[in-house]
């Protein structure tokens, strides 16, 4: 074995306060073997990753309070990381055991080139010259299928895509030519199709390199693509292991079950995303027979199609257009247009969902951006009762705001970290008006709470003392306590855990069926859009190349495109 743990328990202390993060767990990684990791956020998934390269000594309160990770070099006898010096360890790491971390912007320096980030790993490594240093990692890049080399080596981070950036950090976990790779989620939020490319990529380098890999993910089909073998972790242990075949076809555990269960199908649309509790009742559960007893009826479907089409709409936009200017000449004028929106049309219904899916770069957060005046359209109208709302002046804009939300993909960007999550739900309604006093609306934002899940003794918490799920329920809180007709979601649950992720869909839907607003539902995520949407519509380089009812562009997608982004889905 290249990996063995044996064992293996990492705590967190503060205070008097002690938190078991990984709990006496085992397991053994084999020569060219790739071992997935899967489970819910705080499963202990990543701190397994951190404690294998000892990563966890720099960080406060971490400690490895017992067991072994034996790992077997390219020369010598076997070493047990556990306690091998940290000079030895620095050896190690990278040279031996490459990492690949989850969030590449704040992996990779924002002040130096991703190429001098990349040579200076292989001066490190193996004492190049700065000439031989850049001239592999012009390979390097070349190697991970980076477009130009030599143009993504001049580039800073932020100049390139989410997809590139985690490029750039593969070809620097691969820099030091390890014989094993630590992938700690490094797909997630990834359009599906970049995260193919990613996967491809990952599989032909470990071939070539024979490589070794440990892959952490929460997504199961990205396990199930890659992985030969799967551990799934739950409160810092083990539950069940095996082959991908045994895990997805007979998994064994309810909490196996559960993840299972909570991903949306594609080929029908539900009532409701099963929840890992269902599989957690008395007595042995069926997740065939779950799934069958919650999906809609044909007539249920034809229903709700013919309520929602007899209205008037509640949105009629036409030929939209959003432009993005790119670099200026000397007399400030653009010297080029990126057309992120062309000529878009559609309407949107009282009471609907639209799905508007596509990759990174396709238009969708352009236009739901647009259509709420976040940035300016170039042409075009997005018409609304009394005329066109883009035409509208500002003190009229501004007064009819309420009416028109959004739900950011980033959580914890989208709340103010010195506000407390009762006071970010007040403050739209003191903008807006609502409520006769401040004590009728501190109790309008703790119905609120309590609606989304949480507690009225979560008023005073701050946003980073919850979790991702928790962050993503306040911002929903947020848009809907001013009763919004029309709310846009922009990847809202495109990094979520799918158990949690299927618990924020099922309350979007449960109170779009409460309060009836509109939605426009963004997403790269072709699963997810399917339990979500009424009506469908595919964008690729801002323009529609498919739309339609969900159930027929699923079931018979006519573009090329649509159905790539469908077969990257089923991988």
């Amino acid at each position: 074995m290249i990996l063995q743990v044996e064992d293996l328990c990492t705590t967190f202390s503060s205070g008097d306060r002690r938190t078991t993060a990984v709990d006496g767990i085992g397991f053994s990684v084999a020569p060219g073997e790739t071992v997935g990791i899967v489970g819910e956020s705080g499963s202990g998934k990543s701190v397994t990753a951190l404690s294998i390269l000892r990563l966890t000594d720099h960080l406060p309160g971490a400690s490895i309070e017992r067991g072994h990770i034996w790992y077997q070099p390219r020369e010598g006898e076997r070493l047990d990381l556990t306690v091998l010096p940290e000079a030895e360890l620095r050896r190690i790491r990278g040279r031996e055991i490459g990492m690949i971390f989850q969030d590449p912007l704040s992996s990779l320096n924002p002040v130096f080139t991703c190429g001098s980030q990349l040579a200076e790993a292989l001066q490190n490594h193996f004492g190049l010259t700065a000439k031989e240093a850049r001239a592999q990692a012009l390979e390097l890049l070349h190697q991970v299928e980076l477009p130009e080399p030599a143009r993504m080596a001049a580039s800073y981070p932020h100049q390139l895509s989410g997809g590139q950036k985690q490029r750039v950090l593969l070809a620097l976990a691969l820099a030091g030519r390890p014989r094993l790779l630590l992938a700690d989620e490094p797909t997630t939020a990834l359009d599906v199709t970049v995260q193919r490319r990613i996967l491809d990529s990952l599989r032909r380098l470990k071939e070539a390199n024979e490589l070794s890999m440990l892959f952490i993910s929460h997504d199961l089909g990205v396990i199930a693509d890659i992985a030969d073998r799967v551990l799934v972790m739950s409160q810092g242990r083990i539950v069940e292991e095996g082959s991908v075949e045994e895990i997805f076809r007979s998994a064994k555990h309810p909490y196996t079950q559960g993840l299972l269960g909570c991903r949306p199908p594609v080929d029908r649309r539900l009532q409701r995303l099963p929840l890992p509790e269902d599989f957690r009742k008395d007595g042995p559960v069926d997740p065939q027979r779950l799934i069958d007893g919650l999906s809609m009826a044909p007539e249920e479907l034809r229903e709700r199609q013919a309520a929602l089409y007899a209205q008037e709409p509640l949105l009629e936009v036409q030929d939209l257009q959003v432009w993005y200017p790119v670099g200026r000449d000397w007399r400030g004028r653009p010297k080029r247009y990126v057309r992120a929106v062309e000529r878009l049309s559609f309407d949107l219904y009282p009471g609907e969902t639209i799905g508007l899916v596509g990759e990174s770069g396709s238009g969708k957060s352009t236009l739901g951006q647009g259509l709420i005046r976040l940035v300016e359209a170039r042409a075009g109208q997005v018409l609304f009762e009394e005329g066109d709302l883009l035409q509208w002046p500002q003190g009229k804009w501004q007064a009819r705001r309420r009416e028109f939300q959004m739900i950011f993909q980033n959580p914890y960007a989208s709340l103010n970290p010195r506000l407390p999550i009762g006071e970010a739900l007040l403050e739209p309604l003191r903008v807006h008006g609502i409520g006769g006093s401040e004590e009728m609306r501190r109790e309008l934002v703790l119905n609120w709470l309590e609606r989304i899940g949480l507690e009225a003794g979560h008023y005073d918490r701050y946003p980073h003392e919850f979790s991702g799920g928790q962050r993503q329920r306040v911002c929903i809180a947020r848009a809907l306590i001013v009763e919004p007709r029309l709310l846009i979601c922009d990847e809202c649950v495109s990094a979520l855990d799918v158990s949690v992720q299927a618990q924020i869909l099922n309350l979007l839907r449960e109170l779009q069926a409460g309060l009836g607003f509109s939605c426009l539902f963004i997403s790269h995520d072709m699963a997810v859009t399917r339990f979500m949407a009424d009506r469908l519509v595919v964008l690729k380089e801002g323009q529609v190349v498919e739309s339609g009812m969900a159930e027929e562009v699923y079931a018979n997608p006519r573009n090329a495109y649509t159905r790539e982004l469908l077969a990257a889905v089923g991988r």
